[in-house]
């Protein structure tokens, strides 16, 4: 009881004393505290704008980033505004600032490349949350883009985190954006096929295509090349969808109704295969 009344004996007189003092430090946390709590009112109300209108300015995709850089530029103003007030060097300050800033710059260069990644990838609009992207081999969707990193999940469910910096160099396909998911199938039949089943097969390519509700009446079906061991024919046509287990989904149907229309017609597959020849030796 004795030491907190010797603690409350002191706040007392330190407040009597330093009256101004207090008072600044009280009315700049409020300061503080009102500023930040605005920009973060602002943050959600543009959160809400790009989740419910979709847009896609690049404007207003950068004022998340742009709040968090204003948030420290207010709380450095303050802080100097009061340390000048209350009779410190704001100059020195600075100038301190300065070195320290160097220093920082030179350690975490990759961070700040990082930073600026993140820049480049929302003010060009390749991906935004939410999007199904391709690069470097792999796929996944578009969780988080943040100051470091892109977050991705991809079709495995593993979560991977890519510095904006890569992301920003790499050759990014959207496929989000895509009008729809396109089939392009190479079959191959025997040499031994004769000539009219080689036109059947073609043709059966194509009625296979048209009669799915699920893809685009303009197939296209030929004979594309003639490889080692087999007569490769091709189909090539669009699915009427952009979503990938959709397309999964329609590729199967597709090519069950080809094998099974093959083997009606009594058109064989080509596996990989060599043919030897003897010659025969009269001596």
């Amino acid at each position: 009881m004795e030491f907190n009344s010797k603690v409350a004996d002191y706040l007392v007189k330190f407040f009597v004393t330093h009256k101004a003092l207090v008072f600044s430090i009280i009315i700049n946390i409020i300061i503080i505290y009102v500023s930040i709590k605005a920009l973060d009112l602002l943050y959600w109300k543009v959160q809400e704008r790009l989740k419910n209108h979709k847009s896609d300015a690049p404007l207003l995709r950068l004022v998340p980033v742009i709040i968090k850089i204003v948030k420290i530029i207010i709380l450095f103003i303050i802080i100097a505004s009061f340390l000048q007030s209350n009779g410190y060097s704001v100059t020195s300050l600075i100038a301190g600032f300065g070195i320290v800033g160097m220093a920082v710059g030179f350690a975490a260069k990759e961070t700040i490349a990082n930073v600026f990644g993140s820049l480049a990838v929302i003010w060009d609009r390749v991906y935004k949350v939410g999007d199904f992207i391709r690069f470097n081999g792999m796929e996944g969707t578009v969780k988080d883009i943040n100051f470091r990193s892109t977050k991705i999940v991809t079709m495995d469910n593993y979560v991977i985190n890519i510095p904006n910096n890569i992301m920003a160099d790499s050759a990014i396909t959207n496929l989000t954006t895509i009008r729809a998911r396109r089939i392009d199938m190479l079959i191959g039949i025997e040499y031994s096929t004769p000539n009219e089943k080689i036109v059947r097969a073609v043709e059966i390519l194509k009625s296979v295509a048209l009669d799915h509700p699920k893809v685009e009446d303009d197939p296209l079906a030929f004979v594309s090349e003639l490889d080692s061991s087999q007569i490769t024919l091709r189909l090539y046509v669009n699915t009427k969808t952009r979503i990938w287990a959709e397309y999964c989904i329609i590729k199967d149907e597709v090519i069950r109704e080809i094998v099974r229309r093959y083997r009606e017609e009594g058109i064989n597959f080509a596996f990989p295969s060599q043919s030897i020849y003897l010659e025969k030796n009269e001596n």
